[in-house]
């Protein structure tokens, strides 16, 4: 089964036709509002590089974690 999934609003309007194993492996200034001295910044502290990388990082993801729990916590 296809999926289609329109994702032009969290892309830079040069990665909107990449596939996902190419976003993954983008910069992160692929992401819509991460700028090029973003990217900078994150690859300084967190040696994050590519989409993979931050989709990947134990802090991202931990984070991502804790907002997940938050949202369902009575």
């Amino acid at each position: 089964m296809a999926v289609a999934v329109k994702l032009d609003k969290i892309l830079d309007k040069a990665y909107e036709s990449s596939s996902v194993a190419e976003l993954l492996d983008a910069p992160v200034s692929a992401l819509a509002g991460v700028s090029d001295g973003d990217a900078e910044k994150l690859a300084a502290a967190f040696n994050i590089k590519t989409v993979r990388d931050l989709g990947t990082n134990k802090h991202f993801v931990a984070a991502a974690a804790l907002v997940d729990l938050g949202s369902v916590e009575g």
